[in-house]
């Protein structure tokens, strides 16, 4: 397959295309067309955001196993979680993953932007990164030292304050956890609740927030159900796309700039696709190299999380609703009429953050809380009252990789994420179940608890615990670095997200990260668009 393709004079022409539209690519397309003076095209695999459950919070879980907007991925195999396959939902729809996604907007600690720079990425401090936050905000609580008000993106207070959720925060504190009102504030440290990317009770996806302003714009053309099939090269430098859309395959043409936002599984996918990547991979597929670039879909990360299922002595869980006809009726009739109730929650109500060890200068482990219970994410609630405690490793050594299968683009890439291939991964996660057991048996949860119902009192030692980690482990969404940004032979970007050793075409998306934030990746990625925009636009100068 000849990656070097010239393209005909006929072919459309724009100053940048970008392929994903994305939690990052809703935020350049909106960026890049702002000023009138470029011209952009916007690739996006999915269909328009239309589907009703995305724009419902709670709708989640709707959209969990929904194919017309989610990718469904699986990972191959998993060696420490007992050979099994971890499904890996990821967007497909304008919004991409924030479309369908938790809504949870926690951006990580400050630390982990100070750890990029220190990695020789200068410009990616917490400073340097801040004022990309703030500009993205529109926060509810107003403008601060770290939080801006006016931005495209709503960030909002939860809407429902259950009483589980208000014993949860109590519970914590009461084993010496401070509450923290501010997850994103001066420090991350403690118990509190949550804010989401929601606005009156609906997702404020960046298709929404971003996307939706700009839609209209004569400089932006939006090409829905256009999957990206390779980036087309003459030499190194990229100048356009061959995308397929419906039976006709297409294919346009970027004077400037090509930016690859298509997530940690897909932009990676694309660059091998497209010859750039490990030689020998391209070899094998048949794909002519137009350059050998072994980091391409190297250093895979994922957040883990490992779910406790407690027995609710009281019928005020969401399961209790949801099983109860009437009840789900007039759920269902008070959010059409106001936007508020049991369906306005996002995937966590409450949160908190601590270390599994004194010696530790920061959170290594995150919980989200939740006032209803499954065996599975995106499954039928218990038909018992039941809530959900989980903990997430924040930083797991844990590295994975991302292959493509074949040189067919529609064959799902081989995803390898490795959980738990460490020593301190598999430490982290038992001392973070045994730290949450202490919460969920404080005194303040005593009232609501009947019981554990998973594990159970029948795991016990940290052996146990282990293998129940093993056992019932698994992702909460956070791919990142497979288009790892740095200065070493594995980096496959430079510090303005330039992929190395190419022209002509940047990455931005969550898989340039360095290394996984402490927290969700939403936030983050919106930040890194932000920031890439300006880079983009003053290159252009």
């Amino acid at each position: 397959m000849n990656a070097n393709s010239s393209l005909a004079p006929s072919e459309p022409e724009f100053d940048y295309i970008i392929v994903g539209a994305g939690s990052a690519g809703c935020v350049l397309a909106n960026r890049l067309s702002a000023n009138g003076k470029h011209s952009v095209l916007l690739l996006e695999a999915g269909p328009k955001d239309s589907n009703i459950w995305i724009h419902v919070p709670l709708g989640y879980g709707k959209l969990f196993k929904e194919k017309t907007v989610n990718w469904m991925y699986q990972t191959e195999p998993e060696p420490e979680l007992k050979g099994r396959q971890v499904f890996q939902p990821r967007g497909k729809t304008l919004g991409g993953s924030s479309s369908i996604n938790g809504l949870l907007y926690v951006r990580g600690q400050h630390e982990d932007y100070d750890r990029w720079r220190q990695l020789g990425n200068t410009g990616w401090g917490y400073d340097d990164v801040l004022p990309y936050f703030k500009k993205a905000e529109n926060q509810s609580r107003g403008a601060d030292q770290y939080h801006g008000s006016g931005g495209p993106l709503p960030v909002s207070n939860m809407i429902v304050t259950d009483p589980l959720s208000k014993a949860f925060i109590d519970a914590a504190v009461e084993t010496g956890l401070p509450y923290n009102p501010d997850f994103n504030g001066a420090t991350q440290e403690g118990v509190g609740l949550f804010q989401t990317t929601t606005r009156n009770g609906r997702r404020a996806s960046t298709a929404v927030a971003y996307l939706g302003p700009a839609k209209t714009r004569s400089n932006l053309k939006i090409e829905t159900s256009a999957h990206a099939q390779r980036v087309l090269f003459e030499g190194r430098r990229a100048v356009g796309v061959e995308y397929r859309q419906g039976a006709a395959l297409r294919r346009a043409r970027a004077r400037k700039e090509i930016v690859l936002s298509s997530g940690a599984y897909n932009s990676p996918q694309l660059l091998q696709l497209s010859g750039v990547g490990p030689a020998d991979l391209l070899r094998k597929h048949g794909i002519d190299i137009v350059l050998d670039a072994p980091g391409v879909g190297h250093d895979l990360q994922d957040h883990m999380q490992v779910r406790i299922v407690m027995r609710c002595s009281q019928k005020i869980t969401l399961n209790d609703t949801i099983n109860h006809p009437l009840r789900r009726t007039m759920a269902g009739a008070r959010y059409a009429l106001f936007r508020k109730g049991w369906l306005t929650i996002a995937a966590g109500t409450a949160g908190a953050f601590f270390k599994t060890s004194p010696r530790l200068a920061s959170p290594d482990i995150q919980v989200h809380f939740l006032p209803f219970s499954t065996d599975k994410m995106g499954e039928k609630l218990h038909d018992f009252s039941g809530f959900t405690a989980s903990v997430c490793q924040l930083r797991p050594e844990s590295r994975g990789t991302l292959r493509i299968k074949s040189a067919d683009p529609t064959v799902p890439p081989e995803i390898r994420i490795n959980y738990m291939s460490t020593e301190t991964d598999r430490t982290t996660n038992v001392e973070g179940l045994k730290i949450l057991r202490k919460i969920l048996n404080a005194p303040a949860l005593k009232p609501f608890v009947a019981g554990e119902v998973d594990p159970g009192t029948k795991v016990s030692t940290d052996a146990e615990l282990l293998d129940f980690c093993r056992e019932r482990g698994s992702t909460i969404y956070h791919p990142t670095s497979t288009c790892r940004m740095g200065n070493d032979a594995l980096a496959v970007v430079d510090q303005r997200l330039k992929v190395r050793g190419l022209v002509g075409l940047r990455v931005v998306d969550g898989s340039v990260m360095p290394d996984l934030v402490s927290g969700n990746t939403n936030a983050p990625i919106i930040m890194i668009a932000e920031k890439a925009s300006d880079m983009i636009l003053e290159d252009a100068r």
